[in-house]
């Protein structure tokens, strides 16, 4: 495997199930911030992270104070746009200082050309499968279609990353995957993640 690619475990909430997190080698941690998503976070967590992990926020078509609120309350150190942002709006969330993720539906359809206008906006594409509503399906989108991904920007994988395929999703061959971006299939419910499962998961990629 890529041995600089980082891991983000999405989508937590629960405090205890967190601190059991932390005892992994995990490099980014994701709180969902949009209502309508069964991992939303709605009240700030008691519990102190270590300087080496980013706690990331993941908002759908959120306003830009809504987003700085966010930042100051729970101590953000990424944005993950993961809605119908424009590239100026990005832009804007870039401009302050924070590092941001913008994230992409991919399908068979999908055209590259329509995110040109990101490029440069965003410090990193997050690559999902592509579905009806707004976050991650659970389901995989061919990788394939990775390999004619023209741009410069870095980008992370998600969508449907498990223990069956999460090697193969390591070994992908291409030195703009910056990171593994794991969320449902390491699910006991929503919002808590199955820690034993984790733990393979490292070890796979060790």
């Amino acid at each position: 495997m890529n041995k600089e690619l980082k891991i983000k475990v999405c989508g937590m909430r629960d405090v205890e199930n967190i601190q059991q997190l932390l005892k992994l080698p995990v490099d980014y941690i994701g709180f969902i911030f949009y209502s309508k998503s069964a991992r939303f976070v709605t009240e700030r967590l008691a519990i102190s992270f270590p300087s080496t992990i980013k706690k990331v926020g993941v908002f759908v078509n959120a306003s830009k104070e809504e987003i700085i609120t966010k930042i100051k309350e729970f101590d953000l150190q990424v944005v993950q746009m993961h809605g119908d942002e424009s590239p100026e709006f990005c832009q804007e969330i870039k401009d302050l200082s924070i590092e941001t993720f913008k994230a992409f539906g991919i399908d068979d359809d999908f055209n590259w050309e329509s995110i040109s206008a990101y490029e440069g906006k965003v410090d990193y594409f997050l690559f999902d499968t592509k579905s009806k509503q707004y976050g991650g399906t659970g389901q995989t989108f061919d990788w394939e279609k990775l390999k004619d991904y023209p741009y410069d920007t870095p980008y992370w994988l998600s969508g449907g990353i498990s223990l069956e395929n999460i090697e193969e999703a390591a070994n992908y061959k291409d030195n703009k995957l910056y990171g593994l971006d794991l969320n449902s299939k390491f699910e006991l419910e929503p919002a808590l993640k199955n820690t034993d499962s984790l733990t393979q998961a490292f070890s796979i990629l060790k």
